[in-house]
């Protein structure tokens, strides 16, 4: 049985269970990491249940699009989003992103996108579009978008596993998206990074900066840097 109970945070709460993308570690902290202007306009590529847009909202964007190619994501999105204190502020399509028509640049995109192309594909047709790259956005797609849609001086973040990420540098490199800022995170004391945060931008950075975080101790309570981090969104 479906678990339709909404996932609270401290200023919203959004239900996640008809998206293909539900509420995970991976998106939270993509969506803290992020640093924001209150002049920017985002997009987020593949919104699922509207997490990050309700994120970046709260740290005071000022306003964000919402693209997920699953109709049942979107319209789970889009309750989320009229539930909101940013109603105002947030927009939801429905659209292949490859096909997304909008006369607007973006000074920041985030995405955390499907990159499970190298494991066998989930049983659920939904599921396999929304996390398999091969299905429908490859890296090189995802990378002409946003070429296509960034400003000249905008950003784009996004989450990947450490072996995905190589693999999606080189293809963002040729795209002409340089690597600007990196955050391993750690799942674990003693472990090595499993996922990445990067943001890259239209032009060379004279140095890349480059960070760690740990989210659990070897006895696996969260960390202090996570409760830290993270204590203007989790409640408690």
């Amino acid at each position: 049985m479906t678990d339709a109970r909404p996932f609270h945070f401290k200023h919203f709460s959004l239900y996640h269970h008809r998206s293909t993308m539900k509420v995970g570690t991976d998106a939270i902290l993509l969506g803290r990491w992020v640093e924001v202007k209150p002049t920017d306009v985002v997009l987020d590529i593949g919104t699922g249940c509207g997490l990050l847009p309700l994120m970046l909202a709260q740290k005071g964007v000022s306003q964000v699009d919402a693209v997920d190619i699953d109709k049942a994501s979107i319209e789970e999105a889009t309750i989320n989003f009229s539930a909101s204190q940013w109603r105002d502020k947030l927009n939801a399509y429905c659209s292949d992103i490859v096909d997304f028509q909008t006369d607007k640049q973006y000074d920041l995109i985030v995405s955390n996108p499907p990159f499970f192309n190298r494991f066998s594909k989930c049983e659920s047709e939904r599921k396999s579009r929304a996390r398999h790259n091969d299905v429908t956005l490859s890296y090189e797609s995802l990378c002409a978008v946003v070429v296509r849609l960034l400003k000249p001086d905008g950003r784009f973040a996004l989450v990947l596993p450490v072996t995905a990420s190589m693999e999606f540098l080189k293809v963002a490199e040729k795209s002409g998206l340089f690597l600007h800022k990196k955050l391993n995170i750690i799942p674990t004391e003693g472990d090595v990074s499993n996922r990445v945060n990067l943001e890259l931008q239209l032009f060379k950075p004279s140095e890349i900066q480059e960070d760690s975080f740990l989210i659990r101790y070897k006895d696996k309570r969260f960390t202090d840097q996570y409760h830290e981090y993270l204590k203007d969104f989790y409640l408690g």
